[in-house]
């Protein structure tokens, strides 16, 4: 399959002026995915697989197609210690685009980047709203993860930064390795450091992924919420949790993680 010159077209559509006036969309989505070293390669084909299909599935495109304006405006990050934008803003209005963004992103390289920096990646993607050739009513990052900020400033100062500037943030904990044995970094309860320490802003929620393969339901299921702005509290609590910010909980556990392993 070729990429379509309508694909390219909506994404270089507003890229020679500076002074065009942004096209209005219902949503701005950035797509932040987890490309660390903790990340198996098979999860990161599994991961990556399930973006690349949840853009084909009829229920997206159709949450897509019954939005205010009908249309909404993706890019796709991935992100370690440092982010790389994979994807520049794309728009995505139908099937057509849809399927298009899918197949671009098949053709994505696998690449891996050390450590796990959760608040470099929060300031990185809220700086590229301010590049997007779009405006959108909403503005979500969609931020992925196998564990807890061990880089950068700590994950709540970037959240806070972030949700400031009317971003919302939400999150996919990736929750398959959950202690020491399997992974170093890992932490058994990283749903709830999502909770209370990443996510943030107007209806912040986060999904869990807890077996391989749940990846692509997840990811369709999360997409389908954002795309669509689907009221959380009329969401079952066994696959969507809100956010909650509450006290006690050590949003600091990373970085103590990575000084002890420094330490040895």
């Amino acid at each position: 399959m070729k990429l379509g010159s309508t694909l390219l077209a909506y994404v270089c559509l507003f890229c020679g002026s500076a002074s065009a006036e942004p096209l209005r969309v219902d949503l701005e989505l950035v797509l932040a995915v987890d490309v660390s070293y903790s990340m198996e390669l098979d999860e990161q084909r599994l991961q990556r697989q399930g973006y690349v299909a949840a853009f084909l599935e009829p229920a997206l495109i159709e949450a897509i197609e019954n939005g205010p304006v009908g249309r909404i405006a993706v890019t796709y990050v991935e992100w370690g210690g440092s982010a790389v934008q994979a994807t520049p803003w794309t728009l995505i209005d139908g099937r057509g685009t849809a399927s298009q963004y899918s197949e671009l992103l098949r053709r994505q390289p696998i690449r891996r980047i050390a450590f796990t920096s959760i608040s470099n990646t929060l300031a990185f993607t809220r700086r590229l709203f301010d590049y997007s050739p779009f405006e959108g009513s909403r503005r979500v990052i969609d931020i992925s993860g196998d564990g807890p900020n061990n880089s950068g400033v700590p994950a709540p100062v970037a959240r806070n930064s972030t949700v400031a500037r009317g971003i919302t943030i939400d999150g996919l904990p990736i929750m398959l390795k959950t202690h020491a044995a399997s992974d170093s970094a890992a932490i058994p309860d990283l749903d709830a450091y999502y909770r209370e320490c990443v996510i943030g802003g107007d209806g912040a929620f986060l999904v869990e992924v807890t077996d391989s393969g749940e990846f692509a339901r997840a990811i369709l299921r999360k997409l389908i919420i954002e795309i669509s702005g689907l009221e959380i509290s009329r969401l079952s609590p066994e696959t969507v949790r809100a956010a909650r910010f509450g006290e006690g909980y050590n949003c600091f556990i990373g970085e103590e993680m990575q000084e002890r392993m420094i330490g040895r």
